[in-house]
């Protein structure tokens, strides 16, 4: 397995592939149908910010997706779904496309980002608790799952229920 990946934006000949990622990883076709309905929605995607890690050899195994959101009335972004091919897992995939989604966010001028998530594992790009910044949701989730960041430290994280959109369902 490699340790080196090479991370870009995705691009149209990508979806078919990115699908298949997201149809690999995990139990249902639900987050490769999110994608497909956030792709749609010109109001939730951004060039740019749909981020695919590919090993040597040019095969896609990761895939991070940066959407819009809002926390309150302030325009944020959402971290996910994020996923790699089963056979890649544990191998730096997913990292590089988190943080070339995110490098690539800070880099359009964007601030802020949530991320609804595993506590554990996002962390490690920065991640905090939300709630500790009063920022929540309109659902019940474990207050440790849904996490925030500021891109920019000038711009410390607003308050707020965070408003994804319409294809989350939320």
């Amino acid at each position: 397995m490699s340790d080196t990946w090479i991370t870009r934006a995705e691009t149209p000949g990508d979806s078919a592939a990115v699908r298949d990622i997201l149809l690999s990883a995990f139990p249902t076709a639900l987050e490769a149908d999110l994608v497909d309905a956030l792709r749609a929605d010109p109001a939730a995607w951004i060039d740019g910010l749909s981020v695919v890690t590919a090993d040597g050899s040019g095969r896609l195994a990761g895939y991070a997706l940066l959407t819009r959101c809002h926390i309150g009335d302030v325009p944020a972004l959402c971290l996910g779904p994020c996923a790699v091919r089963p056979e890649r897992q544990r191998g730096g995939a997913g990292s590089a496309a988190v943080r070339a989604a995110l490098d690539a966010a800070t880099k359009a001028g964007e601030r802020y980002v949530v991320v609804l998530g595993h506590p554990a594992y996002y962390p490690r790009f920065g991640f905090t608790r939300a709630s500790a910044h009063g920022i929540g949701l309109s659902i019940d989730v474990p207050d440790e799952a849904l996490m925030a960041l500021a891109l920019d430290s000038g711009h410390p994280l607003p308050a707020g229920t965070v408003r994804y959109a319409a294809a989350f369902g939320i």
